[in-house]
């Protein structure tokens, strides 16, 4: 932005302060200040460059940064004299970015700089781009060569005069056999007008991809939200019943040592005793961690896209944390929650996989 900004006066530099609160409230005031700052000359300095696309990054500041999809598909054409241009990429999720490529050998010598602007704009996944050239069929067709039908013609006659062996009936057949006859000699080269035309086709393909990735990442935030609300909901609803297993264990000890025993005891000591396995069996610190991993994973999840891996290990400690509780409830209700509260995450597991 301040290298854009350094080809104007210093007197001019206020009026980019203020274009973001400009553009939020209304685009035409923008352009009053521009009228109203800068003169004729510097004015034409703006019909160089796309307004929007100058400006999106201010824009985009004030929007909801979402996750991305790693699974995306996009596609675009071009024209460029009788040639179409098509560019296809797709790509699926992947732990790190695996690119493979399939592009026309009059573009083979772009495949570094295609490479890098795939991998600057996609980050990760497993990616397929294609490119390749579609022509007219008139103009597809495979020349005959003219010159050397006449030199095989002139041969093989000389040869059958001097060696008196009768000339082909078909000469059209004979000499159409003939080696390179048929084969196309077509040494092309890139224009840099071409390949304008068709790196704008990868980038809009691109472009396609990402808008694809973003729907997808919203489906996704959408489906996550819904899974941790389900969660955070089942881990509340466990509360009655902690209360509630403190009573029946007291009661299934004190029932066993009368009908058992059927001696005097030590209430005091028994008390104590009790204390200490309750506490053995107290899901406080459980219940409190994961209401933290599910708070951390709203955060990392409004991060922007990016997240994937961090969103993979908080689920992975959620995980740690409903399982320790299942083995610490030692009740019939409370692990049925905690069954629900496991596919639940499940589902969170499968589909994390996915985020970018």
């Amino acid at each position: 932005m301040a290298k854009n900004i350094s080809i104007f006066s210093e007197k001019h530099q206020h009026v980019f302060t203020k274009t973001s609160a400009c553009l939020n409230e209304n685009i035409s005031t923008f352009f009053i200040l521009i009228d109203e700052v800068f003169s004729p000359s510097e004015k034409k300095l703006f019909s160089t460059f796309r307004i929007h696309s100058f400006f999106l990054p201010l824009r985009d500041k004030k929007q909801n940064i979402m996750i991305q999809s790693m699974t995306g598909y996009g596609k675009a054409t071009a024209t460029f004299g009788d040639k179409k241009i098509n560019v296809e990429i797709k790509s699926l999720n992947s732990k790190a970015m695996d690119l493979s490529t399939r592009i026309a050998p009059l573009y083979r010598e772009k495949e570094m700089e295609i490479r890098n602007l795939i991998t600057k704009t996609l980050e990760r996944g497993k990616v397929d781009f294609c490119i390749w050239i579609e022509k007219d069929a008139t103009e597809t067709a495979t020349p005959i060569n003219a010159a050397l039908v006449e030199n095989y013609y002139n041969q093989i006659k000389a040869i059958s005069d001097n060696c008196h062996i009768p000339v082909p009936e078909d000469w059209f057949a004979t000499l159409l056999r003939m080696p390179d006859v048929l084969t196309r000699v077509d040494i092309q080269e890139l224009s840099d007008e071409e390949w304008e035309v068709a790196s704008k086709a990868i980038e809009e393909a691109l472009q396609h991809l990402v808008d694809f990735r973003i729907q997808e990442g919203a489906a996704l935030e959408k489906k996550f939200t819904e899974k941790v609300d389900n969660i955070e909901r089942l881990l509340k609803s466990i509360e009655p019943y902690e209360k509630e297993r403190v009573a029946k264990i007291r009661e299934r000890i004190t029932d066993a040592l009368e009908k058992t025993i059927s001696v005097d005891y030590d209430k005091n000591r028994l008390e104590q005793e009790l204390i200490y396995y309750i506490e053995k069996l107290d899901i406080n610190e459980e219940k409190q961690r994961l209401a933290n991993h599910l708070k951390y994973f709203r955060e990392t999840m409004a991060g922007g896209h990016g997240q994937g891996k961090k969103l993979g290990f908080i689920a992975q400690e959620m995980g740690r944390e409903i399982n320790t509780t299942g083995s610490k409830s030692n009740h019939a209700e409370m692990q049925n929650i905690v069954v629900q509260m496991k596919d639940e995450l499940e589902q969170i597991k499968e589909q994390v996989l996915n985020v970018m």
